[in-house]
This record gives C-alpha cells, sequence and structure tokens, in this order.
C-alpha cells in the first residue's frame, strides 16, 4: 500500500490522543497510521500513513477538520 507523509497543526490534538490514534483500524477511507511524529512546542504533527492514495489522505483529514501544509507520497526503508 502507498505511503503518505503529511504535516498539519497539532491542536487541537493532545499526546494521549496521538497515541490512541496510532493503533486506530483503517478508516473508511482505508487510511492507517503507520507512525505520528509530533512536536507540542511548534504544535505540529507529522503523520505518516498508509492510503489507497492521496484524495483517501484528503479525505481521512477532510473528515477530522484539519487542513495539511502538505501531502507527499513516500517510500520507507522498513517496507
Amino acid at each position: 500500500m502507498p505511503k503518505f507523509i503529511d504535516t498539519h497543526p497539532m491542536q487541537p490534538f493532545t499526546a494521549d490522543a496521538l497515541r490512541e490514534l496510532q493503533n486506530a483500524p483503517p478508516d473508511e477511507f482505508g487510511v492507517t497510521h503507520h507512525d505520528i511524529l509530533f512536536s507540542e512546542k511548534d504544535n505540529k504533527i507529522y503523520c505518516v500513513l498508509d492510503a489507497p492514495n492521496l484524495e483517501a489522505i484528503e479525505k481521512h483529514h477532510a473528515k477530522a477538520g484539519i487542513a495539511c501544509e502538505f501531502i507527499h507520497e513516500v517510500k520507507s526503508t522498513r517496507g
């Protein structure tokens, strides 16, 4: 499955909420969290997501009311 990385503000999420999201099952768009990196100090989240396509990533964030600063398809050395 393709991987994507995106960034957006951390607020309104908390570190605990992000930890719960990390192991969430695929949503209705087929998106799962490969990794979630964050900085509370900088109010930034960097999501590494598995998704069928870019549109699924956009829908995933739109449902949460989040606007991404960027979304890029990426490859991982982990497979």
